[in-house]
């Protein structure tokens, strides 16, 4: 009897293991790389990286993904999802709701984030807007010819950066027109708001802002400037 329970017991941690390996492989992160195709990651599955040149990456809501980068495309991110980090150089990038966002970056293209999400480090585009609605952000925002809007009780705990033109390949002409930065009602920017070139910048009244160097704040106190 004792040699009869010592197989079963055998046979079931064997069988217990077997399928604890099959569970595991089932859900490792996996990597998708593609050149002329969109990438869709769907829910249910883990994903390491998305890279693809010219296509737009989808991502479900929910889903973890390491990193997500494309050349000529959008980068759409559904609510709750878990993304390190997201670059497009010609693309958007959509942020949906209660999203936990690592950084996000763009050449050409808007960052938009709703509600509810965060960014543990920073946003940064050259030629693109930066929208954020009731977000929490640990790092800087950073552009160079781009409009900043900080609305709807959004924190931005860094500093705001807007850089001086270099006259490069990038900027094209877009270096003419002056950004419009606008810190919206009970949004704060808890460090240092610097310019090294002209901008608009309008303030509302019941924001909170560092200090500000290279404009002059506006102040506002209707829904916008």
């Amino acid at each position: 009897m004792k040699r009869l329970s010592f197989r079963l017991t055998s046979r079931r941690t064997v069988l217990l293991t077997a399928l604890l390996l099959a569970a595991s492989g089932a859900h490792a992160a996996r990597d998708i790389d593609k050149v002329n195709a969109s990438i869709h990651a769907r829910a249910g599955e883990a994903y390491d990286s998305l890279d693809t040149v010219n296509g737009d990456i989808t991502i479900d809501g929910g889903v973890v993904v390491h990193s997500a980068d494309t050349v000529n495309g959008a980068i759409r991110i559904g609510d709750q999802a878990e993304v390190d980090q997201a670059e497009t150089v010609n693309g958007e990038i959509e942020v949906g709701q209660a999203v936990r966002l690592g950084s996000a970056e763009t050449v050409n293209g808007e960052i938009r984030i709703e509600s509810g999400s965060s960014v543990s480090q920073s946003l940064e585009t050259v030629n693109g807007e930066i929208h954020l609605s009731a977000v929490q952000v640990s790092g800087d925002l950073n552009t160079v010819n781009g409009d900043i809007s900080v609305l709807d009780g959004s924190v931005v705990a860094g500093r705001i950066l807007v850089e001086k033109p270099s006259g490069g390949w990038f900027n094209g002409n877009s270096n003419r027109r002056v950004p419009k930065i606008v810190i919206g009602a009970h949004s704060e920017v808890r460090g240092e708001l610097r310019f090294e070139r002209e901008v608009e910048l309008f303030v509302h009244d019941s924001a909170r802002i560092g200090a500000v160097v290279g404009a002059e704040p506006k102040r506002f106190s209707g829904n916008a400037p």
